[in-house]
C-alpha cells in the first residue's frame, strides 16, 4: 500500500480555493522572534521503528522527540510499517518524549467538517490520556491539509498546529498552520540540511519530521544513520533541540 493509494489531494478548483482560504484565515502569528536557532525532531503516525530506533537515537544524546500519534492506527499496518501500540506510547511518555495529536483516525482535515475534526481530535486526546499523555500541547494535520472549518475549530485547542509546507518558524509565522520539513525519501536529508542552514542564519525554529526510522526505510522515512547524522550536525551547529511543546512554552506560546 502506498500513500498515493491511501490519499489523493483534492486538486479541483474547489480544493485549491479551500486551501487558499484556509491559508489566509484563522491565523495566529507568532508574537516573538526565537532569537536563536532551535530545532524539534518529530515523527508522524509513529511507526514502531520511530518509537524504538528513532527514540533510542535521541535518548542516546540526551534528547527527546515529538510523536504525532493517531491512536486509531496503533498496532496496525501502515504504508511505512506497523505502527506503535499503546505500551510503546506509555514507554515513550515515561521516558520524557512528547505525545502529540494527529487526530484519532488520521482524518483528512482538508475535507472534514469543523465539528467532525473536533470530535475526532477529542477522541484521540482521551485515548492518549489513558496511555500516559494527560496533556497534549501540539497537533499536526494528517497529510498536511486543512480546510477553514477544521482550522477554526482546532485553532484554540493546541499551542501549535503543524502542516507540511516547507519553512521555518519566526516572528509572524502562523502557528495554526506551521511549516515543517521532512527527512524522508532520497531528497529528504539534503532538504533538512538546507533548512537547518536557513534556521541558523535567521535564528529561527525548525521542525523536522519523518515517519519510520529503518535500515531500508519507506519513501516516507529515513535510515537510522541519516537521522543520527542530522541530529549531530544540529548539535555541532549550536541548535537548541527540544520537543515541539517544550519550545512552544519557551517562546511563550
Amino acid at each position: 500500500m502506498s500513500y498515493a493509494e491511501a490519499y489523493a489531494a483534492d486538486n479541483s478548483l474547489y480544493g485549491k480555493l479551500r486551501r487558499r482560504t484556509a491559508w489566509m484565515t484563522h491565523r495566529r502569528p507568532l508574537a516573538v522572534a526565537p532569537g536563536r536557532p532551535m530545532l524539534s525532531l518529530s515523527f508522524d503516525d509513529a511507526p514502531l521503528t520511530a518509537a524504538t530506533a528513532g527514540a533510542a537515537i535521541l535518548e542516546a544524546r540526551g534528547l527527546r522527540g515529538t510523536f504525532y500519534v493517531s491512536a486509531g492506527l496503533a498496532g496496525k499496518d501502515a504504508p511505512m510499517g506497523v505502527c506503535a501500540g499503546s505500551e510503546d506510547y506509555r514507554r515513550l511518555a515515561a521516558a520524557g518524549h512528547e505525545l502529540a495529536c494527529h487526530t484519532y483516525s488520521h482524518l483528512d482535515c482538508g475535507r472534514a467538517s469543523g465539528p467532525g475534526a473536533k470530535a475526532d481530535v477529542e477522541r484521540n486526546v482521551e485515548t492518549l490520556a489513558a496511555w500516559g499523555a494527560p496533556t497534549l500541547e501540539s497537533f499536526a494535520y494528517p497529510y498536511g491539509d486543512v480546510g477553514p472549518g477544521p482550522k477554526a475549530a482546532l485553532a484554540g485547542r493546541f499551542s501549535t498546529l503543524r502542516a507540511l509546507h516547507h519553512g521555518i518558524i519566526e516572528r509572524g509565522t502562523d502557528l495554526n498552520q506551521a511549516p515543517a520539513v521532512g527527512i524522508e525519501g532520497p531528497p529528504g536529508p539534503a532538504a533538512a540540511r538546507r533548512w537547518m542552514e536557513r534556521a541558523k542564519a535567521r535564528n529561527a525554529w525548525l521542525i523536522l519530521y519523518t515517519h519510520d526510522v529503518a535500515p531500508d526505510p519507506s519513501p516516507w522515512g529515513c535510515a537510522p544513520e541519516t537521522f543520527a547524522a542530522i541530529i549531530d550536525e544540529a548539535l555541532a551547529a549550536g541548535f537548541e533541540i527540544d520537543t515541539v511543546g517544550a519550545i512552544a512554552r519557551r517562546l511563550g506560546i
